[in-house]
Parts: C-alpha cells; structure tokens; sequence
C-alpha cells in the first residue's frame, strides 16, 4: 500500500513540475529573463513521462490492490514493487534529462519483470 501512495505522490511531483514549466508560458510571465527557453526543451518529456505513469503502472496498482484485498503478500511481492517504485524515478530521471533510448529501455524492461514476477508470485500464493 506505502508503494502504492509513493507512486501517487511521485506522479502529483511529476505534475508539479509540469506545471512550473509550462506556467510562464501560459501565463506570459518572465519573457525577458531567458529562462523560460533555457527549461522549455524539458516539458515535452516530462509530460510524455507523465503520460507513461498511467500505463504500466496499471498492472501494478491491480496486483498491489488483489494481494491487499486477498491477504497474500511476502516479501518477494514487497521487493518486487519496491524494485519497481524505484524503476519508475529511475525511469522518469532518465526520460527527463536524458535522450538515451537504450537506458530508458533497459529500466523499463527491469521495471515490466518486477510487475510480472509479482503478478507470478500472487497467483502461485493463491492456490
């Protein structure tokens, strides 16, 4: 459940974010200080990466929310979604100030194998 809340909130941060970069130029405030173009190139990918929060993640939040409501959880399915928190603000470092493709890539490969083995996991505690 804390990883759970810990993705909500690293979202709502991702949100913030957004929006600091994107108020200037919404609001036409600070046009002559330069800063605006200096940060501009940044909202695009943050919120592409915002965007790929409401994706995977999905499968996530259903095995975090079924090993809840049926009582089965260990610590393979806790280290999983650990691994997998920290995928994603490894993930969004990357994707944000980053152009490398491969990395981004490779995390998220880790990233899907962590939701899969919990999801693994969760059904072979079931039966």
């Amino acid at each position: 459940m804390l990883l759970m809340f810990f993705h909500v909130c690293w979202v709502f941060l991702l949100y913030v974010l957004l929006t600091i970069l994107r108020a200037p130029s919404a609001w036409s405030v600070d046009t002559q200080s330069g800063l605006i173009e200096k940060y501009k190139r940044y909202e695009p990918k943050v919120s592409s990466n915002l965007s790929n929060q409401f994706e995977w993640p999905l499968l996530f939040y259903a095995g975090g929310i079924l090993s809840i409501s049926i009582g089965v959880t260990d610590s393979i399915i806790v280290a999983c979604a650990l691994l997998f928190m920290c995928g994603r603000i490894v993930h969004s470092v990357v994707h944000i100030l980053t152009d490398n493709i491969r990395l981004r890539g490779a995390i998220f490969t880790v990233n899907f194998l962590a939701v899969f083995l919990m999801w693994v996991r969760l059904v072979m505690l079931s039966f």
